[in-house]
């Protein structure tokens, strides 16, 4: 039997499994106190208040402070064991330090702006891959469904990501997008950066024209704010969404037992998707798209 006719029926197999036992166990009624959203609800665990603002202790925090612990501490044990002849893990960072150094950075920026702008872009690469990865890794913070583990009540394992709370992705946007006007007022005055938002060859139009050409371009600038926070936090909150449901979440909410069979595979499948690809692209395409606005606000043509 060929490889691609034992696929065929193990997949059959499966299939036919999966029906069987859907119609042996069938239905066990719909669980209404299942309620999936609420893995991204933020509940306080330590609560304080400072001047009237709520900076509560959270999973959030949890997550923020497990990314930048990793994001600082890895980089620094490669410093300290970098050798002549690199293992496996000195191979890996220094293929990353050349992604973020010659792809993401040197690409766009030139120059001084290479080397003043590289650090925090090789950081926000890091940090947001790291933060994207972790949020993978089930951890013991679901406080809403915990388990009795000898009469102590322990929060259940669930996966969580900071980069799915809009938050997180907004603050990064803005630090990016108040960096680069900056540049650009650094680099050419505010008088010139900002009339570098015409394009060149209108001098003979009105003035109207010009000010309507003015204004598309400002809402385009604040446009990024939206554009780069949401893609991160849409993609990351998404995939969250679709592992819980394929795993498990969609047979207990319409109280299918069996459809967890159907869909574990897929969710297996689509986890390693996530992982191996989204997780990193996703660092990759924020990094990217700041260094792209950095060298855009100091160019000539801009």
């Amino acid at each position: 039997m060929k490889l691609w006719q034992k696929v065929l029926l193990g997949f059959g197999a499966y299939v036919a499994i999966s029906l069987i036992l859907f119609i042996i166990f069938g239905s066990a009624g719909e669980n209404d106190s299942f309620q999936p959203q609420n893995e991204f609800k933020l509940e306080p665990w330590v609560e304080l208040k400072l001047l009237g603002i709520d900076m509560s202790i959270n999973k959030a925090v949890l997550y923020l402070f497990l990314a930048s612990v990793l994001t600082i501490g890895a980089m620094y044990y490669v410093a300290r064991k970098m050798q002549e002849k690199p293992n496996r893990v000195q191979t890996a960072v220094e293929l990353s330090y050349d992604l973020t150094k010659n792809t993401i950075t040197g690409t766009s920026l030139d120059g001084k702006m290479a080397l003043r702008w590289f650090p925090f872009l090789a950081t926000l690469f890091f940090w947001i891959w790291f933060s994207n990865m972790i949020g993978y890794l089930p951890l013991p913070t679901n406080t809403e469904h915990p388990i009795d583990v000898f009469g102590l009540e322990v929060p259940a394992f669930a996966i969580y990501a900071a980069t799915a709370n809009i938050s997180i992705p907004l603050v990064l946007t803005l630090i990016v997008w108040l960096s680069y006007h900056f540049e650009g007022i650094r680099a050419k005055g505010p008088i010139k950066y900002f009339a570098g938002w015409l394009p060149a060859g209108l001098e003979d139009m009105n003035p109207v024209g010009k000010a309507g050409i003015f204004l598309i371009e400002v809402i385009s600038h604040f446009v990024r704010l939206i554009s780069l926070s949401v893609r991160l936090f849409a993609n990351i909150l998404a995939g969250h969404l679709l592992l819980l449901f394929m795993g498990g979440g969609l047979a207990v909410l319409l109280g299918l037992a069996a459809l967890g069979s159907i869909t574990f595979p897929g969710a297996f499948v689509f986890f390693i998707f996530e992982v191996g690809l989204v997780a990193t692209l996703q660092a990759f395409i924020f990094a990217t798209l700041s260094a792209i606005y950095l060298g855009g606000a100091v160019a000539e043509s801009h």
